[in-house]
């Protein structure tokens, strides 16, 4: 096999709690995160010249160290002690610093596809723990589809159950830096409460359990933000919310078609990003 090519999917947070601050600067949370259709694609290929070369079809992506696609496939060669030569091409579907985990998930799939075309043979835990030195997000997007994810994110319990879920994802087209959101976040003292579901019935219930802490920060500095979040509970969204530190807000909506009839009006009425997606499981 000289090369191989993965979908890294993007996910939103169906629940974002932020618990405390930990003594090493990290914040502890509470999670449920949840991938989606919507996705980048990575190829990886042997080349040749010894190296690690990243190219991606988004201007402003990195190529170099300052990419997680390329430190994680720096740390499989290291780990392995192997000198091979790798193109990573990565296309994007996911917008930039969105709080879509478009730069986590294309790490997870460096570390997926470096595994198996090199047959490393590490397995998915390793491979996790490898992923939580990269970024917090990481061992999610190798773990599982839809999971419970608690620490600093790293400590993961899967959802037994999950309905399909048919969304309309919307950017303003703002970067939004996740370093300051949790900079500029003022904890308050809370009860930590019973753990999150483990297994949810049907939309009711999803939606019942939608929170994210982050909307304090970051929606005061982007009122847009709730501009988005009211438009789409006006065309039929059963709850919308901010994903991660934002700035995409999703709605949840019944079905398909009233997700796609949504997204159409929001298309013509703004320059935002609009697409449709949902769940995988």
């Amino acid at each position: 096999m000289d090369s191989i090519t993965l979908k890294a999917p993007a996910k939103v947070n169906l629940r974002l709690d932020v618990l405390a601050r930990r003594p090493d600067g990290y914040h502890e949370l509470r999670m449920i995160m949840q991938q989606l259709d919507l996705g980048d694609e990575v190829s990886i290929t042997r080349v040749s010249e010894p190296g690690i070369f990243v190219t991606c079809d988004r201007d402003g992506v990195p190529d170099g160290p300052e990419n997680i696609a390329w430190r994680a496939a720096r740390a499989l060669l290291d780990r392995s002690q192997r000198s091979d030569g790798l193109a990573i091409a990565i296309s994007k579907n996911i917008p930039v610093a969105a709080g879509l985990g478009g730069g986590s998930s294309d790490g997870a799939a460096v570390l997926l596809g470096v595994n198996q075309l090199l047959g490393l043979g590490y397995s998915r835990e390793e491979l996790m723990q490898i992923g939580v030195t990269l970024g917090a997000d990481v061992p999610f997007f190798v773990y599982a589809p839809v999971a419970v994810a608690e620490g600093i994110g790293e400590v993961l319990t899967p959802i037994a159950q999950m309905p399909e879920l048919w969304m309309v994802l919307v950017n303003p087209n703002v970067p939004v830096s996740t370093a300051w959101v949790y900079k500029n976040l003022q904890l308050t003292a809370r009860e930590n409460g019973d753990k999150l579901p483990r297994s949810f019935a049907d939309l009711a219930e999803v939606c019942a359990i939608m929170a994210n802490d982050l909307e304090n920060v970051t929606i005061p500095a982007f009122p847009v933000i709730r501009e988005i979040k009211e438009q789409l509970q006006n065309r039929g969204a059963l709850k919308a919310m901010m994903s991660g530190s934002g700035p995409t807000v999703f709605g949840i909506f019944a079905d398909e078609s009233t997700a796609r009839a949504a997204a159409a009006d929001m298309s013509t009425t703004s320059d935002w990003f609009v697409t449709v997606t949902r769940s995988i499981a």
